[in-house]
């Protein structure tokens, strides 16, 4: 059939690193840590005490008191990014139609504060169920989709998307496939997460899933070091308006870059663990490139997964060997995870934007913080270690895998008219 063409035309992006989207472009190129002690809460008696968190936000720049305390933080930071992307897409909402425009958001957790705080609350009371009225649309998961598609108006699709890690990447390829079936034409995608809470950290610590280098934060994400011991739990969200290429067109939009194809796949091996041989990371890379129709040589930079835990990086190094062959000593690779930690739900979209801006701009932001090879993963790859490096780029491949064996990748190239 018949497949329509997807752009990009508006990003945004609430990051450990930078509040707006250049804030966030220019941390990623000078190789800044957003790590740091925590602060949304007295972490002293737990195992993790630090966090890469939002710094300086201003919720009440973007919504009143009022609206503010009806929406868990986690639906905060989506309305902010995405007012960003709405700004910077130049999207006239009196000139399109509606009911052609849809919202698809992704979080794998949702609102966590809003479900620890009403919980601890009757916990400590005297047995009596005195629950905020907003309890439940403040906690789930879909409601930031919801609030985002009534302050734009926007009528068509809207739902959200739960895969952990991969949520936001499952979001803009549904978002995507809507597109190029023709079932719509704009749509609002990303994905937000705020899982900086006792309950987060202290969950995460329970799985061991979480570096402990209480000593020195800035260094603890550190993706395919020998030393790395975890990942470091972060916040935010990034949104895109993704677009049907005529319609863009149509309208003088400015257009960052084409959605050309994805792949998701399922590792059917564990609930945390990654396979160690990276069977669900290499189909979802073979099944995307498949779906774009490009053969491996054509990807000139991988965003990986990269998240700085023992067995998750050896396992995508594992995968990407495997479908790129020789071709994978030529590609940059590079983990932004180093510097925004991980973004749980929010990470595919913050790091999609990331690939984009790689792409724009000819330049692989960097693996920060690496000290110490690993002899398992294989020294010959471009890693991208520690300071960015300028390559031109026409093609960019992104990766998230989450819990449950939940993978997905998604593949830009530079727009060809």
């Amino acid at each position: 059939m018949n497949l329509r063409r997807v752009v990009v035309t508006g990003l945004g992006a609430l990051t450990p690193i930078g509040n707006t989207v250049p804030e966030f472009w220019d941390g990623l190129t000078n190789g800044v840590s957003g790590a740091a002690p925590i602060t949304r809460f007295d972490a002293s008696k737990f195992k993790t005490q630090f966090a890469c968190e939002v710094k300086n936000l201003d919720v009440l720049q973007f919504m009143d008191r009022k609206e503010s305390r009806k929406i868990d933080p986690y639906a905060q930071y989506a309305m902010v990014a995405v007012a960003e992307a709405m700004e910077d897409s130049g999207l006239d909402l009196e000139k399109i139609d509606l009911t052609r425009a849809g919202v698809i958001w992704g979080s794998g957790i949702g609102g966590l504060k809003t479900f620890q705080d009403e919980v601890t609350d009757f916990a400590g009371g005297d047995g009596t169920p005195r629950f905020n009225p907003f309890f439940i649309p403040k906690m789930i998961a879909d409601i930031a989709a919801g609030f985002i598609s009534i302050k734009y108006g926007f009528q068509g699709p809207n739902f959200a998307t739960v895969s952990a890690c991969a949520s936001a990447t499952n979001a803009l390829l549904d978002a995507f496939n809507y597109i190029r079936l023709g079932k719509a034409n704009v749509f609002i995608s990303g994905g937000s997460e705020a899982a900086v809470t006792e309950a987060g950290v202290g969950g995460f610590n329970a799985l061991k899933a979480l570096s402990q280098r209480n000593d020195d934060p800035k260094t603890a994400s550190r993706p395919f070091d020998k030393d790395r011991d975890g990942f470091v739990l972060g916040e935010g969200a990034g949104a895109l308006i993704l677009e049907e290429y005529e319609h863009a067109k149509a309208r003088g939009a400015k257009i960052y870059a084409e959605l050309i194809g994805g792949g998701m796949t399922g590792d059917a091996y564990h609930i945390t663990a990654p396979h160690p041989e990276g069977r669900g990371a290499a189909n979802v890379m073979k099944f995307a490139l498949e779906d774009a129709g490009l053969e491996p040589e054509a990807i000139d930079y991988i965003n990986v997964h990269g998240t700085s835990t023992p067995l998750g990086d050896l396992s995508e190094v594992k995968a990407i060997k495997k479908i790129f062959g020789d071709h994978a000593y030529k590609i940059n690779i590079s983990s932004t995870k180093s510097m925004t930690g991980h973004l749980l739900g929010a990470a595919g979209a913050v790091e999609a934007i990331a690939s984009i801006l790689a792409m724009r701009n000819s330049l692989i932001p960097p693996t920060i913080n690496h000290f110490t090879d690993d002899e398992e993963v294989d020294e010959k790859l471009n890693l991208t270690f520690n300071k960015a490096q300028k390559k031109e780029v026409n093609v960019v491949l992104s990766n998230t895998f989450g819990f449950g064996g939940h993978n997905c990748s998604i593949i830009f190239r530079k727009i060809a008219e």
